[in-house]
């Protein structure tokens, strides 16, 4: 049975290991996982602590299948949200290989959608990669312009 349940400090384990998996199967190169997983550990432990990062894990038989990690991100009113200083801000979904194409994500996506709503933000962003667009497409979400740099 199925079952989502609210993200809690002692997932931090698991959503380290998501997000490694998500950026590896994106294609980021090995070391740059590994410089990674020290600082984002830190990072991520301080806010689930917190409650700057939020979410949901999904579970079958008692055993995480998946996860997405949410947070209110400060922004100035824009033409998307002109009369909101906040946005959403989606990251970490991931879903154990053996669950994919069982809906999954999409109700994690309409998790997210309905605590977003919840806290009063009518708009929210997320970076997909290209095996998640299409699923982020089917319930409405589109392309927007970003761009990035590293320095």
């Amino acid at each position: 049975m199925r079952v989502f349940r609210a993200v809690v400090p002692s997932d931090v384990d698991l959503i380290c290991r998501h997000r490694e998996e998500m950026f590896r199967e994106a294609g980021s190169p090995q070391s740059n996982l590994i410089a990674m997983a020290g600082p984002f550990r830190t990072w991520l432990a301080a806010r689930v602590t917190e409650e700057a990062y939020f979410g949901f894990v999904a579970e079958e038989d008692s055993q995480p299948i998946g996860a997405i990690g949410l947070m209110v991100l400060d922004w100035a009113p824009h033409p998307l949200h002109p009369n909101e200083d906040r946005r959403g801000y989606v990251l970490n979904l991931y879903v154990e290989p053996g669950y994919r194409g069982r809906g999954i994500a999409r109700d994690l996506m309409r998790l997210a959608d309905a605590e977003f709503a919840e806290r009063g933000l009518s708009y929210a962003v997320l970076h997909a990669t290209a095996a998640g667009r299409r699923v982020y497409e089917k319930i409405g979400w589109v392309s927007t312009t970003e761009m990035g740099k590293a320095r």
